[in-house]
């Protein structure tokens, strides 16, 4: 279901069922429509993780779609990923019932609320968990909905009692543009969800819309290619502030160091603040110099916005790390695009010391393999020592002929050292088999391939002949 922008909002929602409830943002909603009293419950198409936390949380979570699961339902929330003959859509549809898109519920949660909001190709649930964790951190019960586990609380979501509401926007589905933010942070602007939007051009009017929605000030990346494209095009939008290594960023960093733990000095104005993370990597500390950018323009000095970023112990799946076995380190990350897939293999090679970076890889999307597969093969012939391929995450898409993992591996130069194996026992063989001690192993993808991570602690351990492994 495609959301209808600038649609009234119900005063009242009742009962709300969310159909998909255990997708990123989906889970997130239902759970602070839960804070604020109201009665939910959801299904979805398999059982998980988080269906379960969701149950935890008072809510009952479904499995499979059938109308029998709408009983005493006023409302019903579906994302852009619920197609028009689910079943459950299909008899709200037919019954009358409220139907609202995944953004306009959260457009009802938002209301009389200052919303900061982060948008971008890639970055975006890192640096809305990094912005939450600052105002937690100052004391402030803000509310927020992310796309990932924010670590202080556990969950990616939260009602609050603060004026302050962060939330991760979605620019898939042009959802982003219902939004009314005070300050929106532009991490990058890239090709992606080209399937939808089909060029570049349609990508920019889009980001250009959001920014031009924001009230206060829009926070964009002045190291990105695309942003500074965007910034050209904001005359008349609120005031613009940069951030990045770029000696043109009104937020400059300096004085990197990009080991276990990301340090950097921040310059604005002729003050100069230092901050330090929990977490490594050149992304990590470009995010969090647009947090603090953020928060200033939100009304913290600079040297208090540095002190509540600093710290951030890092986003749920975002080069999380797992477990080390045998003096292999594992870790795991959702990045599914080019540009996020190269920043975490530079992340990884900037911690694995002498080591090699061994990468378990699942394609995401037919359409999105289709369109990037160069992209995909130069990313991995850069910035991985040894790639283990699988088979294309569908997700909402149906197969498209000739769109498989193959097109990746045609891409790839001739030294090039992969293996392409879609069976997981036997993709999981293969990378603890290669490990050796001061290696690390990547699992990277945005479908399942997380649910892996176990079974390859566990066969590390059994290989080494070692049930315990080290923390």
């Amino acid at each position: 279901m495609k959301p209808e922008l600038g649609r009234s909002l119900p005063k009242e929602l009742g009962r709300v069922h969310c159909i998909g409830i255990a997708g990123s943002g989906m889970s997130g909603i239902a759970r602070v429509l839960k804070e604020k009293g109201l009665e939910v419950s959801g299904s979805d198409r398999s059982d998980s993780e988080v269906a379960d936390s969701l149950r935890e949380a008072g809510i009952p979570v479904f499995i499979g779609h059938d109308a029998s699961h709408l009983e005493g339902a006023d409302t019903v929330v579906v994302s852009s990923a619920v197609r028009d003959n689910n079943p459950e859509l299909m008899h709200s549809r037919a019954n009358g019932l409220v139907v609202l898109h995944r953004s306009e519920a959260l457009r009802w949660i938002m209301q009389g609320k200052k919303i900061l909001a982060v948008a971008g190709s890639h970055g975006k649930t890192t640096s809305t968990a990094m912005l939450a964790s600052a105002f937690y951190r100052d004391g402030r019960d803000i509310g927020a909905v992310n796309g990932g586990v924010i670590s202080e609380w556990g969950v990616s979501s939260r009602w609050g009692s603060d004026d302050v509401f962060v939330i991760e926007a979605d620019e898939s589905d042009r959802s982003f543009l219902g939004y009314d933010p005070a300050v929106v942070m532009i991490t990058n602007v890239a090709p992606d969800h080209l399937d939808f939007y089909g060029d570049m051009d349609s990508i920019y009017q889009a980001f250009e819309g959001f920014a031009r929605n924001a009230t206060q000030a829009i926070v964009l990346c002045a190291d990105d290619e695309g942003t500074t494209h965007l910034a050209r095009r904001l005359d008349g939008a609120a005031p613009v502030l940069t951030y990045g290594i770029a000696p043109t960023a009104d937020f400059r960093l300096e004085n990197i160091d990009l080991g276990a733990h990301a340090r950097f000095e921040l310059t604005y104005r002729e003050q100069r603040a230092t901050c330090e993370l929990a977490v490594p990597g050149r992304l990590n500390a470009l995010n969090a110099a647009g947090v603090i950018a953020v928060l200033v323009a939100s009304g913290y000095t600079l040297v208090d916005a540095a002190a509540v970023v600093s710290g951030f112990r890092g986003a749920d799946r975002r080069f999380q790390f797992h477990g080390e076995i045998a003096g292999v380190r594992f870790f795991d990350d959702h990045a599914h695009h080019p540009t996020e897939v190269a920043a975490a293999l530079e992340t990884a090679r900037s911690v694995v010391g002498a080591g090699q970076v061994i990468t378990m890889f699942q394609p995401h999307l037919f359409s999105r393999t289709q369109y990037m597969a160069q992209e995909l093969a130069d990313a991995f012939a850069h910035g991985s020592d040894h790639t283990i391929f699988l088979d294309i995450f569908g997700s909402r898409e149906d197969p498209i002929e000739g769109v498989t993992t193959q097109l990746i591996l045609d891409r790839l130069p001739a030294e090039a050292s992969f293996d392409f194996e879609p069976e997981w026992d036997r993709a999981c063989a293969l990378a603890v088999a290669r490990a050796q001690p001061g290696d690390i192993v990547l699992t990277m993808s945005t479908g399942d391939l997380y649910q892996i991570v176990p079974q390859l602690l566990e066969a590390k351990k059994r290989l080494e002949g070692d049930p315990d492994g080290s923390p």
